[in-house]
């Protein structure tokens, strides 16, 4: 894999301004004009004819990304706004044993549901009121779902009623804690850029300030982190062979054939020397406990970990998006099964639209050339820039807010501690440069990276 660079785009590309501490000042300040801003956007509803309960995960369709230019600026308006709300002392607590609440119900328990939807702008504050579990509500439980990546049933189960007794705290960490990880991201925004959440699991394809597509995806497992990353995808490659990490040689392929000599031959695996020559695997001593003086290379194929296609884009951490022969994670509420790298649900489709440009690849040519089983790499005509973040609060377009669990637990290293009445100020960058560190700032500590390919 190529050296890791960063390359400015050229006549669309667009830089990343982060809001200044006097402007997050000027929010915190905002006062009765935060309620209106947090109303300004129509929030969307879902179709009369939805059904009550919807296959996991669900991804969003609609047209706002999690990430554009003025992402900082509303996690700051957010962070005011649920500033607000803790001042006032937070929301209510609905008890551990209102495990259910269905359509129809009644109650004091479905009247502080109510009240509490209605403080996050979920349930219009006018319909507050009442006791009865109405379609109204269900609308809103929906909506609160949505922004919390729950399955959108409408009725309250108990995931929906762990995310609705997270403490207003909690919730303006989260915030907190994303917006200073936006200000360390090196990033250039282009008229076409592909953005990863990690905790929310998800990929956007992005064109002209629009989703395109959402992807589901399979990113790192906690103790095998997905990195923050920004670069530029430069490579579409067709049938890919996978040479196994070190690290993972280590934690799998080897422990394996110790139980299993055959495992490496059935997987179609080949052991190769230093200078690139296949060995016999019987002839390698796998119970040895020194380094390893070999690679393995899996051959391209429907066994391979990497499927048919891997989108390259060099980077310092070796990771990468790919086609995976393991698909029943996709549908998985769960999607953190990976070692690093990002496994992507329609590949073949990502390919289509990175490869729009070039008139010879659309996508009965790429699965052509799949079907032909040969290895074969697919410069695109313009790179597009990648961004992997990690936010486990922002807030979009239409003015929704959304959260995420923080499965790496990054959130507990905010690098400026919450105060009263403080918030951490942001990086600012001049339009038209690029944002950098300034020498002489506080130190800021970096996201533990993922030092590893992917595995399966």
């Amino acid at each position: 894999m190529q050296e890791a660079r960063l390359i400015g785009c050229k006549a669309l590309t667009r830089p990343l301004a982060f809001v200044s501490a006097a402007l997050l000042s000027a929010t915190m300040s905002a006062g009765p004009a935060i309620a209106q801003a947090r109303k300004a956007a129509p929030k969307p509803k879902a179709s009369a004819a939805q059904p009550a309960v919807l296959a996991a995960p669900l991804v969003s369709k609609a047209p706002e990304p999690t990430f554009d230019e003025g992402t900082a600026q509303r996690i700051t308006a957010a962070i005011a706004s649920y500033s607000a709300l803790e001042h006032r002392g937070g929301w209510p607590t609905l008890p551990a044993s209102v495990s259910h609440l269905t359509r129809g119900a009644t109650g004091p328990h479905v009247a502080l549901l109510r009240q509490r939807l209605a403080m996050t702008d979920d349930l219009p504050a006018e319909k507050a009121g009442g006791n009865a579990f109405d379609a109204e509500l269900s609308e809103a439980v929906r909506h609160f779902q949505a922004r919390h990546g729950v399955p959108q049933t409408g009725l309250l189960g108990p995931k929906t009623l762990a995310a609705l007794n997270v403490p207003v705290a909690q919730r303006l960490q989260q915030l907190a804690a994303s917006l200073d990880r936006l200000g360390t991201l090196d990033f250039v925004f282009g008229q076409r850029y592909v953005v990863i959440n990690i905790p929310a699991a998800f990929a956007e394809a992005v064109a002209g300030d629009k989703v395109v597509r959402r992807y589901v995806v399979v990113v790192g497992k906690p103790d095998r982190p997905s990195p923050m990353v920004t670069t530029h995808i430069t490579t579409v490659n067709l049938n890919p062979t996978w040479t196994v990490p070190l690290s993972i040689m280590k934690k799998d392929i080897i422990t394996r054939m110790r139980k299993d000599p055959g495992y490496v031959g059935r997987m179609h695996m080949r052991v190769l020397d230093g200078a690139g020559h296949e060995i016999d695997a019987n002839a390698v001593d796998w119970n040895s406990d020194r380094a390893p003086n070999f690679t393995i290379r899996q051959d391209s194929g429907t066994w391979n970990a990497l499927g048919a296609v891997r989108i390259d884009m060099p980077n310092a951490h070796s990771v990468y998006m790919h086609d995976t022969n393991h698909k029943e994670h996709f549908s998985a509420d769960y999607r953190f099964q990976s070692s690093g790298c990002a496994r992507v649900d329609d590949p073949r489709g990502l390919a289509t639209w990175l490869l729009e440009d070039n008139p010879r690849w659309g996508r009965r040519e790429i699965d052509a050339a799949i079907a032909k089983g040969e290895r074969l790499d697919v410069r695109l005509t313009r790179k597009v820039p990648v961004a992997w973040i990690y936010l486990t609060g922002w807030a979009t377009r239409d003015g929704a807010v959304h959260f995420r669990d923080d499965i790496y637990g990054h959130d507990k290293h905010l690098a400026r501690p919450l105060a009263a009445g403080l918030r951490p100020p942001v990086r600012t960058a001049p339009r038209g440069s690029r944002s950098v560190p300034q020498s002489g700032g506080p130190a800021r500590a970096p996201l533990k990276p993922a030092s590893y390919l992917d595995s399966q």
